[in-house]
């Protein structure tokens, strides 16, 4: 069998930590535990492919893999001390915090991604705001673009984007280089200026 390297024997059998390496990681982190930084900076470097290749077969972005590493690290400087060796190796404590890690921010991602489909459907199921047919139907389009000079810029030009240009409320968000939250916020507050103004039953 040959080490691999990362300082596991590799084979048909399952891995095996080498001796050597598991007390060079131990000694590197007791030295942790004191604020050794460059004990820290050493056992990144034996470690960080290991941790790297495994949450990256997880998140399947290197990006995202690089940046829940840095985590990792950041949350082993800190938690130095409650390492426990006889639980395991350190490289096995560092393993089991990156993959709690990565699984948490596949979670995080997925939630997120589940929002924005959510509010996707609803808008495609909903394709005109309740608020702007009431002014179209009550209003002719000369009245409207008059009290479209009364909304503040960022709201005019974020209710002009969706009802004169046909953007979603993302396209918005995105032409502006502003958070969704923040576009639909303006939409919403220009919609219920225009509403005000124009005397729309609410």
């Amino acid at each position: 069998m040959s080490e691999g390297p990362t300082g596991r024997r590799r084979g048909t059998g399952a891995s095996v930590p080498v001796p050597g390496r598991t007390e060079e990681h131990a000694e590197l982190l007791r030295r942790v535990v004191g604020g050794d930084e460059h004990a820290f900076a050493q056992l990144y470097d034996a470690t960080s492919s290991t941790l790297y290749g495994l949450v990256l077969r997880l998140v399947r972005s290197p990006e995202l893999a690089a940046e829940v590493v840095q985590e990792v690290y950041l949350m082993a400087w800190q938690q130095a001390e409650r390492f426990d060796a006889a639980r395991g190796t350190v490289l096995a404590w560092l393993c089991t915090m990156a993959h709690r890690r990565a699984v948490d921010r596949i979670r995080q991602n997925q939630r997120e991604r589940d929002r924005d489909q959510q509010y996707e459907v609803r808008q495609a199921e909903t394709p005109s705001d309740s608020t702007w047919s009431e002014v179209e139907q009550s209003l002719d389009s000369e009245e409207v673009r008059a009290e479209l000079g009364g909304l503040s810029p960022l709201q005019r030009e974020a209710v002009c984007l969706v009802y004169y240009r046909g953007y979603s409320h993302r396209q918005v968000a995105e032409h502006l280089d502003v958070p969704l939250g923040t576009a639909k916020a303006r939409i919403r507050d220009g919609l219920n200026h225009l509403r005000s103004a124009l005397g729309v039953r609410q």
